[in-house]
């Protein structure tokens, strides 16, 4: 196991040196000029000048992105070109919320899902095992932003029972475990969570199916194994894949969470990648891109050590 751990360490450093180069080219290639950002439209050329050479944007683009490298390995991932602020400093809030968000949707959305695969599963062919494919299908086909709306739509405006905006009491993006706080969560995390259902049911639906048909499952039942203790075995031979899957859909959260963050101004990364594509805000832009894209290596790498530790007969080469 620590032979692996160390192994996939190293293969993740190549990983993320490809990511970060692409994360820097893409952003270069976006159309638009940062400068815009920083200086009025009438700003005389010399004064734009400047400031491009200031902020290092003078230089080739292989000089640029060695200079952004070199910082970011330190832990400097530069300044924002719209506030000034240090990128990490704004990043370091958003990713929290953003973290919080995605937790709490892939846990409703895993559990969810687990319920409704696992009795699709179950009782293949009934009207239980279509009424659950019907909802997989529904949930991962209907747009979580149109979903958001509606329910804000719903809940918020109509019947006025959970607030739609912010993290906090008038917008606010600071977070408390109290009540006041909570109930901003649940409309986004309620959107955010239809897509993992549908997914970890469709994929526990045929998990179980399989195992319900191995031998072992019939030779448990001859020897007049409760009900129960059957379940015990499924579950312990469809959590491995069933983990895995929690874990990736995690990570598919984390980075593609900015449409329900928009609609629901929740203060995380993806509202905070809307407004640096806006700005042309290169280094917040570069920096979110490349911390979310280091965040799903790391949880693809817990996610396989994981699934080893459960289940002895995955062996890595």
């Amino acid at each position: 196991m620590i032979l692996y751990l160390l192994r996939r360490i190293v293969y993740a450093i190549p990983i993320a040196l490809a990511v970060g180069f692409v994360c820097f080219m893409l952003v270069q290639i976006a159309p638009g000029d940062p400068i815009n950002a920083i200086v009025p439209p009438d700003a005389p050329a010399d004064v734009v000048e400047q400031v491009r050479k200031d902020y290092g944007l003078d230089k080739p683009l292989p000089v640029q992105f060695g200079l952004w490298l070199s910082k970011v390995v330190v832990g400097d991932l530069g300044r924002s070109l719209a506030t000034g602020r240090p990128v990490w400093a704004d990043l370091r809030t958003a990713i929290g919320n953003t973290l919080m968000l995605a937790f709490a949707a892939s846990t409703l959305g895993f559990i969810l899902g687990c319920i409704l695969g696992g009795l699709a599963g179950t009782f293949r062919g009934s009207a239980i095992d279509r009424g659950a494919v019907g909802i997989a299908v529904a949930g991962v086909s209907v747009p979580h932003y149109w979903l958001g709306m509606v329910l804000v739509v719903i809940f918020s405006v109509q019947l006025n029972w959970l607030p739609a905006m912010g993290a906090g009491p008038g917008g606010s993006s600071d977070w408390g475990w109290d009540w006041d706080h909570i109930q901003h969560l649940v409309l986004p995390t309620i959107t955010l969570s239809v897509i993992p259902m549908g997914i970890v049911t469709r994929t526990v639906r045929g998990i179980v199916a399989e195992i319900m048909n191995q031998e072992f499952i019939t030779a448990l039942r001859g020897k007049g194994m409760t009900r129960s203790g059957i379940f015990y075995h499924v579950v312990k031979n469809a959590a491995p894949n069933a983990l895995a899957i929690m874990g990736l859909q995690l990570g598919y959260l984390m980075g593609g969470s900015i449409l329900v963050e928009t609609v629901f101004s929740w203060p995380g990364t993806g509202l905070l990648l809307n407004s640096a594509i806006f700005q042309r805000d290169l280094p917040v832009l570069q920096g979110t891109i490349l911390v979310l894209a280091m965040f799903f290596v790391a949880l693809n790498l817990l996610v396989d050590l994981i699934q080893t530790a459960l289940d002895p007969r995955i062996k890595r080469a």
